[in-house]
């Protein structure tokens, strides 16, 4: 599922034909890096692209509809609120993002944890 982007603080990341399925991409935004993926189902999600733990680079790993598996330590992280499934290695930032017309809108604010 795709949360709503708020319009007032969308920034337009190009068009989604710069995504490949099944894969994750990192674009830069306002100085933070954010890994946007393109699952299967067509849907996006997007998070933080730097892993907590040892900075390991999230666009690059594993992904399924519920989360991303950093491709160092294999910690999951949830695409719904960023949060690690192993105990002790914190969260990333979770954004709104959705298609429209082609386009990859992100919301600027996050909506997931820090």
């Amino acid at each position: 599922m795709t949360a709503a982007v708020d319009d007032s603080a969308v920034v337009d990341l190009g068009p989604v034909s710069g995504l490949t399925r099944g894969e994750g991409r990192t674009y830069t935004v306002d100085g933070r890096q954010i890994a946007v993926f393109l699952l299967s189902d067509g849907s996006v999600r997007a998070t933080d692209a730097v892993c907590p733990h040892k900075g390991g680079p999230l666009a690059d790993g594993q992904i399924d509809h519920t989360g991303v598996v950093c491709p160092l330590h294999q910690y999951a992280f949830s695409f719904d609120t960023g949060a690690c499934a192993a105990h002790g290695i914190g969260s990333v930032r979770t954004y709104a993002v959705q298609v429209s017309e082609g386009r990859i809108l992100l919301s600027s604010s996050f909506s997931g944890s820090q």
